[in-house]
């Protein structure tokens, strides 16, 4: 997720420009949660000198929290181009928050003032419409931050990366450029999505069967290609997935997409001949809920893929989803389906620059400072050294949280702002610390006991414990039913206490709690998560 904030002071008075607000989504890890959120603790403390939001493009990792988060931020204005504008209002209606939003589209290519920064963006290539490249000019100098970028000529879409624009930046000076990482070990220039789209139309073409499609739904270059690549075929396109439609919409309402463009609810699929259709499916990362999990599981409701149909996975595996994408392939392949992925054919490329994208960029910009950026920390430190390899006067090796001065030069780091991460827990927001998450993976673990105690004024048992066990198994080593460990363990560390002491509920529970979590361990080697309910009468 990417949250970058940009200050610029003058008389003692500081003012702030946040340039995008993403999420990440939760895995094994974060078992029962949704997304993952930007802990804006700081932004909040600094609200009222926040003079905009500033969105690069409608990707969830940049732009997925505001919704969530904007109503933290005092009532600050969002900018947007109209592509993502669309994007964010879809996600806004969903949460009832569209009317009185303070959203302001702005256009592709144009400069306009936030506060004390003159804002100007700059066309970039990148895996959707409309992303931008962002040059905030103060009375200090230039600084360009690139947002998710790569270079193609035919991006199929949007225009291509607007070359000569960065070339005047650089020959007029170029303080600090703030760049994307991502593909930073990565050596050579990065395939166009035109050679994507050239590679869907043979294998849509020679498909003996059903064909399921399965990329990013923002990916609209990509929906476009699987688009023609079904009509070239003579197959009619089935869309499975919510996210799928919401991109269509957003993209039609902008003009990336045909408004006529024809295709079928998932309804469909089964009805039409196997030879005629075509399924672009959402759940390329294997996520659990979404469409082509469903249908390898055989659960989907309208959508089925048997042996000799054909799944081809237009995307690559986000660090994190290899399990979860390894069991969608291996339910696929037992079902016989004919699998293709970028390791077979090329259906997917990049949205991030590789080493030689990335040397033709600075060489355009001629920036006096690097600060890498959008990476994990091998990433962020191959692209420090490519910048000094290529002469780069300062290189900043910034980290989550790390406050850089830019300007004057020399840039230095100054200070360290609180960062974390915040869950979207069902409806609520709540920050990663406060344990039901920590407590939920120790339930996957070793599972949990709950003890029922009754007990009088004097300190006696009124009746055997009750006892509810859950994820335990039935018996021990031994064959002894764990029902029967736990209660004898209760009554045992119950008539172990002095009766005087039995009148301290507190007292009583936690002991019952330590002796039952102790002869659990005993006899399986787990420590499961207990709870005792006390009641005196």
């Amino acid at each position: 997720m990417n949250l970058y904030l940009y200050g610029f002071g003058r008389d003692g008075a500081r003012q702030w420009l946040i340039v995008d607000m993403g999420v990440t989504f939760g895995g094994e890890y974060e078992p029962g949660i949704d997304v993952i959120l930007p802990d804006i603790r700081f932004l909040e403390e600094e609200r009222h000198n926040i003079v905009g939001l500033l969105l690069t493009h409608a990707h969830e990792d940049h732009f997925g929290a505001v919704a969530d988060l904007w109503p933290l931020l005092g009532g600050v204005t969002v900018y947007a181009t109209p592509f993502t504008a669309e994007m964010l209002k879809s996600k806004l209606g969903e949460m009832g928050m569209v009317n009185g939003f303070p959203l302001e589209v702005i256009p592709m290519e144009s400069r306009r003032a936030i506060g004390p920064f003159d804002v100007e963006l700059i066309s970039m290539s990148h895996s959707i419409p409309e992303p931008s490249a962002v040059a905030i000019t103060t009375p200090l100098g230039t600084v360009l931050h690139t947002g998710d970028w790569k270079l193609d000529e035919n991006p199929l879409t949007s225009a291509p990366t607007d070359v000569a624009r960065l070339q005047e930046l650089g020959r007029n000076g170029m303080a600090a450029l703030i760049c994307d990482s991502t593909n930073a070990i990565r050596d050579g220039i990065s395939p166009s999505e035109a050679d994507v789209a050239i590679a869907l139309a043979k294998l849509i073409a020679e498909a003996p069967q059903r064909v399921a499609v399965t990329t990013f739904a923002s990916n609209v270059a990509r929906v476009r290609s699987v688009a023609n690549a079904a009509r070239a075929a003579g197959r009619e396109l089935v869309v499975v997935g919510r996210a799928m439609y919401r991109v269509i919409e957003a993209a039609q309402a902008t003009g990336y997409l045909d408004p006529d463009l024809h295709f079928h609810e998932e309804t469909a699929f089964e009805k039409l001949p196997p030879r005629k259709v075509v399924a672009l499916c959402t759940g390329s990362q294997g996520e659990p809920r979404a469409a082509m999990a469903r249908i390898a599981a055989g659960e989907h409701p309208n959508v089925t893929l048997d042996a000799g149909d054909r799944a081809i996975f237009s995307s690559r595996t986000i660090p994190g989803n290899e399990k979860a994408v390894g069991r969608l392939l291996n339910a696929l392949a037992d079902n016989e389906v004919d699998i293709i992925t970028d390791q077979d054919a090329p259906v997917h490329v990049s949205g991030h620059p590789r080493r030689g994208e990335l040397e033709q960029l600075y060489d355009w910009v001629k920036p006096a400072i690097a600060v890498p950026m959008h990476g994990e920390g091998r990433h962020l430190e191959a692209h420090a050294k490519l910048a000094e390899a290529l002469g780069v006067k300062q290189v900043v090796r910034a980290r989550n949280g790390t406050m850089v001065r830019l300007l004057p030069q020399p840039a230095a780091i100054i200070d360290d702002v609180p960062v974390g991460r915040l869950y979207r827990d069902g409806a609520i927001i709540t920050h990663a610390d406060h344990g039901q998450v920590r407590e939920r993976r120790k339930l996957s673990f070793a599972g949990s006991v709950v003890v029922s105690l009754v007990l009088s004024e004097k300190g006696e048992l009124l009746a055997d414990p009750e006892v509810a066990l859950s994820g335990l198994p039935a018996t021990s080593v031994d064959g002894t039913p764990f029902e029967t460990i736990v209660r004898d363990a209760a009554i045992g560390t119950v008539e172990s206490i002095p009766r005087p002491r039995r009148k301290d509920p507190a007292l009583v529970s936690e002991a019952v709690r330590r002796g039952v979590r102790a002869a659990v361990n005993q006899a399986w080697g787990k420590k499961p998560v207990c709870s005792v309910l006390l009641t005196v009468i």
